[in-house]
């Protein structure tokens, strides 16, 4: 009986699951927004929506294997979609085109907002957007003229490019860090939207880690090289969620500490980005000039 209470608790039924999705979503916006964090009231509605997501969470692993399964064979009986997940190449070409659009649509945006505001800030950031743009835009031209993995030696040089101008994206990371330190710039996230963007900022990171380390394993200097880019905006990223959370939860901190907390942060971003931009353009010129010196030989 116990089991059979437990089983109902922990699966309720689902017009249970549909009044309290909303009222508890309603209640956390109310509080977050009001400021009620301390009312009495607010501990029920805490408890009703860990129990809320628990309930959603616990469905979830029921039921989501089974619907990722299907998906996953309907992706690959379709011919695109199975191109998309086999063809590595195709993939990179795919998202390089995707994020470029991204990147078009921020610096745009943020252009703009600098020149109606006057903001400096928006500047420095579209500047950011801007250079990986102009990256983005390069490796995607590349692999409209020549594709991916069938030009070694012209890939190594497209690759050496991007490299050289990714170390300008300090330029950009260095202006922001300075505004978020001397002119207390940065990003705000209120309420809910700061656990949204901190769980999506730590999925980029993960997933940027694991796709370098996957594409560097292929060898192509081009795929390699968009993976360096998307690695370098997460590490951007993590910086960006840092001062939203600082100005979220640190306000009994010093003004000091959070400028150490920042300039540390930005300090070690910047020494990856540069080291990793360094690293790409040394191991393609020596590889260049091993095809240099091996095409001078024979002829």
């Amino acid at each position: 009986m116990k089991r059979v209470n437990a089983i109902k608790f922990l699966y309720p039924p689902v017009w249970v699951m549909t009044l309290l999705t909303p009222l508890c979503t309603a209640g956390l916006v109310l509080i977050f927004l009001f400021g009620y964090e301390e009312h009495p009231l607010s501990c029920t509605v805490y408890a009703l929506s860990f129990y809320t997501l628990g309930v959603i969470v616990l469905r979830c692993v029921r039921i989501v294997p089974a619907h990722y399964k299907s998906a996953k064979e309907k992706v690959y009986s379709n011919p695109l979609g199975n191109r998309f997940m086999t063809d590595m190449p195709f993939r990179t070409h795919v998202t390089l085109y995707s994020s470029l659009i991204v990147n078009l649509f921020y610096a745009a945006v943020n252009a703009v907002s600098g020149v109606l505001h006057k903001s400096v800030w928006f500047s420095v950031l579209a500047l950011y957007y801007t250079i990986l743009a102009v990256m983005r835009f390069l490796l995607v031209r590349f692999a409209n003229r020549f594709g991916i993995g069938r030009n070694r030696f012209k890939e190594l040089r497209r690759s050496k490019l991007c490299g050289f101008i990714l170390l300008t994206v300090n330029l950009s990371l260095s202006g922001a860090v300075l505004m978020m330190v001397y002119r207390n710039k940065g990003f705000e996230y209120h309420g809910m939207m700061i656990y949204v963007m901190a769980a999506y900022t730590f999925y980029i990171t993960v997933l940027s880690v694991i796709n370098l380390m996957k594409y560097r394993k292929l060898g192509s200097p081009v795929m390699t090289m968009a993976k360096i880019i998307n690695m370098a905006a997460a590490l951007v990223s993590m910086l960006s969620l840092q001062t939203a959370m600082l100005s979220e939860f640190g306000a009994g901190m010093s003004r000091a500490d959070k400028r150490f907390m920042i300039i540390m942060t930005g300090a070690g971003v910047s020494v990856i980005i540069v080291t990793m931009a360094v690293y790409r353009i040394v191991k393609n010129s020596i590889e260049i000039q091993k095809i240099m010196k091996g095409i001078r030989n024979g002829k």
